[in-house]
């Protein structure tokens, strides 16, 4: 059983082609299961479309469910469409995107911290003029957000989950130990799965989301792992799938999941 949960398309304002084009990708791949999880609107602000070249407007959410459920009935016998959504986690705006989302049958959605303190966590420029207490300081806020939004009962998946590393390798030398052992032993408890992420190849940081490490620390803490390309083009589609599989036994894992109908669905690691 090969799948791949996280994909995008034109909506989102930074991602090339369109959901057909993605799932003939995934076909192409030898998938069984592909997940279309575009950006969620920005609920945040009154605005349609506060961040075009970030999220689809809101108006955009119906047509974009509308298509991904035409889609699955198009595909049907030949791939298994499902329709996922990347959902940004704000703590402040929590509860207004839990009640926009509940109105659509998501088969699941992916909660994902992309900004700390206002910033984005891939802006290179966030780190300059800080020193080692402020860059400690920024990375525990990220992993204490995460932990929240595990907590939040919002998610079947939580997205990349040291990405903040991504145009910044350099953080993952700064020490934050307890604090990503509180969010993975959150994680465990809370049955969230985390992806392995492999869109890391396409930043400065290069592999994948998470680190080894941070892997190995999932699997003492009981969390359980899916995989997700991150597509933002159609050719990414199940990139680094088999090498990812293969690390994952090594590390000592021996299955992972996905998600249909918000049903946690256990595949064995071949």
């Amino acid at each position: 059983m090969k799948f791949d949960l996280h994909t995008h398309h034109f909506r989102c304002g930074h991602a090339d082609g369109t959901i057909r084009d993605y799932i003939e990708a995934g076909i192409a791949a030898g998938l069984d299961v592909i997940g279309i999880s575009d950006h969620t609107p920005y609920f945040g602000s009154p605005s349609e479309q506060a961040f075009p070249h970030i999220a689809m407007a809101k108006s955009e959410l119906a047509q974009y469910v509308e298509e991904v459920l035409a889609l699955q009935k198009e595909y049907a016998g030949t791939i298994d469409v499902l329709l996922g959504i990347e959902s940004d986690y704000f703590p402040e705006h929590a509860e207004l995107y839990r009640r926009t989302l509940s109105a659509y049958p998501f088969d699941y959605i992916i909660g994902s911290v992309h900004n700390v303190g206002g910033v984005s966590i891939f802006n290179k420029g966030r780190w300059k003029g800080l020193d080692q207490k402020g860059k400690i300081a920024s990375k525990a806020e990220y992993y204490r957000l995460i932990t929240a939004s595990a907590r939040s009962g919002m998610f079947q998946i939580l997205g990349h989950i040291d990405a903040m590393k991504g145009n910044f390798p350099q953080f993952s030398d700064i020490p934050a130990t307890a604090e990503i052992d509180e969010c993975l032993r959150v994680i465990g408890e809370c049955g969230i799965a985390i992806e392995i992420n492999t869109s890391g190849s396409t930043k400065l940081c290069g592999g994948w989301y998470p680190s080894d490490d941070i892997l190995s620390r999932a699997l003492h803490y009981g969390v359980e792992v899916t995989f997700g390309s991150d597509a933002h083009k159609p050719s990414r589609v199940a990139e680094q799938h088999e090498a990812v599989m293969a690390r994952l036994k090594e590390i000592g894992f021996d299955h992972w999941v996905y998600f249909k109908q918000k049903e946690k669905i256990s595949v064995p690691l071949q």
